[in-house]
């Protein structure tokens, strides 16, 4: 089992190159995400995460949305570099915005008063487990994916064009399709800066 892990955590790469055509049928992907976000870990069982799936026209128009966005604070002669960045993510089957619901972590400030520092802290760590948990998810079923952070640049608009609850607050977006082009090769550290082993 944790060579199967392992295995599959060297195959989640971040996939810039994504196209429509997915390896499964939407259903599955969207159950896929489902269950990846139900079964990650989080602090209290507090299950904080929250996710708005978008699939074809309204996974084209949140990119649409970051655009107008960007386009009101990148600089005119910048802007078409911007612009066909956009246009790759915008390419994709489909993306997951990962939110965090307020409304969750205020009650548990309330009621674990000693712990209430931590509770921002530790919804972080949910919806980073909750991310990673869905990109391993999608990345077994032959699905490639990158993650990207507009927020809380489109945050207004997200939560108007798709009736987003206030207390859920946007973590991050992550992109999802077929893998038209592998991922280069992944450059690590040396171990001995990262790690200390006492016995």
């Amino acid at each position: 089992m944790s060579d199967n892990f392992l295995a599959l955590a060297k195959q989640r790469r971040t996939i810039y190159a994504l196209g429509k055509d997915l390896p499964v049928a939407e259903e599955v992907v969207i159950e896929t995400i489902k269950e990846a976000i139900r079964q990650a870990p989080s602090a209290f069982n507090s299950q904080s995460s929250r996710a708005l799936i978008l699939l074809g026209k309204e996974h084209t128009k949140f990119w649409e949305l970051t655009r107008e966005q960007l386009r009101k604070i990148v600089p005119e002669e910048s802007f078409k570099a911007t612009s066909d960045k956009l246009d790759g993510f915008a390419a994709a089957a489909g993306s997951v915005l990962f939110f965090e619901d307020q409304d969750v972590v205020k009650g548990l400030q309330e009621q674990f008063a000693a712990y209430a520092d931590n509770f921002p802290v530790w919804s972080e760590h949910s919806t980073g487990i909750a991310q990673y948990a869905v990109w391993l998810a999608l990345a077994e079923k032959g699905i490639g994916a990158n993650l990207q952070h507009y927020n809380p640049l489109v945050d207004a608009d997200v939560q108007r064009s798709w009736n987003i609850p206030a207390n859920w607050k946007l973590r991050g977006h992550m992109n999802f399709g077929s893998i038209v082009a592998p991922a280069g090769e992944k450059a690590f550290m040396d171990d001995d800066k990262r790690f200390v082993v006492a016995r």
